[in-house]
């Protein structure tokens, strides 16, 4: 199973449109979102243009309640923190950096990977026997736009920068 980890877009659709049509194309099935896609309008292009589910906690700068989440069947909230089993690994996230530390005590143990946004910029590290990486964002704001794709077979993560996507 792949799925692409995805953060920051703040309402910069344009920049979704091309990472989702890359995603159709490359047979994702499921994405993670860590946050900060800002407005509902967003949310549901993201809802209506990706058929698989979506994994998707808050960042700091949503302009949509919960209750507006509803509609959107295959989004699947979680809040600040989340951590679900999606294509046999075990995956948390976050928005802030600062929240890993309460994504592991959720865990009780090592997830495989944590992923998180707010910095933008795009960083991979291990703790244990956890990877823990940014995608970096969407957006292109302070840094180029960026996503990252989890291949959960083989437990590669591959980063792709938008503008060299074909």
């Amino acid at each position: 199973m792949m799925i692409a980890i995805i953060s920051d877009i703040h309402d910069n659709v344009a920049n979704l449109e091309k990472c989702l049509s890359w995603c159709l194309k490359n047979d994702i099935e499921k994405l993670v979102a860590c946050g900060d896609m800002a407005n509902i309008d967003t949310i549901a292009y993201l809802s209506a243009n990706f058929p698989g589910e979506i994994y998707l906690i808050d960042g700091n700068a949503e302009l949509y309640g919960e209750r507006e989440l509803e509609p959107f069947t295959n989004i699947i909230y979680s809040g600040e923190i989340g951590l679900r089993e999606i294509g046999g690994l075990r995956i948390g996230f976050c928005h802030q950096p600062e929240k890993i530390k309460k994504v592991f005590k959720l865990a009780q143990t090592a997830p495989d990977f944590i992923f998180y946004g707010h910095t933008h910029k795009p960083w991979l590290e291990r703790d244990g026997d956890t990877t823990i990486a940014n995608p970096g964002n969407l957006a292109g704001i302070i840094h180029q736009a960026t996503f990252a794709v989890l291949d959960c077979q083989y437990k590669k993560l591959d980063l792709k920068i938008l503008a060299d996507l074909k």
